[in-house]
């Protein structure tokens, strides 16, 4: 009995190397680099616009560029001490799931209030909140926000928009991650005064760690020594 259980266990064991990914041209995951940052990576589960897993995801992991990984570090040492943490939602995106998106866009027209409250999902792309390429499958770009350490067991009412959905586990940040309206802008005056400032410390802190900020979407960033032209690249999250 003990001998077979032995032998179980080995496999399972080899079974795992067997999978695990050996990933390229100096892609880490981020839980190798700094495990304090949370992960809720939205598009390898079905808390997103489309409902569902998107293609390329097999794993919750957030797969970045080594140097990409390494200045989210440094963000994070700094909220440590303010028993806060950084929370990412999306971070290498393979090509196939960016046709995966187009080809969800290309395939229905209803309005989900939650998420595109004033277009129909066949409009999404024209209005550029989706688009044919993404800079995130380059690897150098981190879809994320701010939250306390310890994650609240409820949250207050919050003025935003998309269905009065929220990121329980961020700060207030005017709309929730992957809200299709221009109140995701950044600089969209018509939110409050307090997400306001969140929005602003959350570029602040970035923007001193190297990173900017695509002025559509409060939550995207992109670090500044991304190489002109780098490769977009196609393998699965896993």
């Amino acid at each position: 009995m003990q001998i077979r259980l032995f032998f179980a266990i080995l496999v399972s064991l080899v079974s795992g190397i067997a999978v695990a990914q050996t990933l390229p041209d100096n892609f880490v995951y981020l839980r190798e680099i700094d495990p304090r940052i949370v992960q809720d990576m939205r598009y390898a589960s079905a808390n997103n616009f489309m409902g569902r897993p998107l293609a390329g995801y097999q794993a919750s992991e957030c797969i970045l560029k080594r140097e990409t990984a390494l200045a989210l570090k440094n963000v994070q040492d700094g909220l440590v001490a303010k028993n806060q943490t950084l929370i990412v939602f999306d971070c290498y995106r393979p090509k196939m799931a960016v046709n995966d998106m187009v080809n969800w866009v290309n395939s229905g027209d209803e309005t989900n209030f939650r998420y595109y409250p004033k277009t129909s999902r066949a409009h999404l792309i024209e209005l550029g909140y989706i688009s044919a390429t993404s800079n995130h499958s380059r690897g150098y770009t981190v879809d994320l926000a701010i939250g306390p350490k310890r994650a609240p067991w409820f949250t207050f009412g919050r003025q935003n928009v998309c269905g009065n959905r929220k990121d329980r586990r961020t700060f207030d940040f005017g709309t929730p991650f992957d809200c299709f309206d221009i109140a995701a802008n950044t600089a969209h005056p018509n939110i409050s005064a307090h997400a306001r400032r969140n929005r602003q410390h959350l570029v602040e802190i970035m923007q001193n760690a190297g990173f900017r900020n695509l002025p559509d979407e409060w939550w995207h960033f992109t670090l500044n020594t991304q190489p002109q032209g780098a490769p977009m690249y196609e393998f699965e999250a896993r």
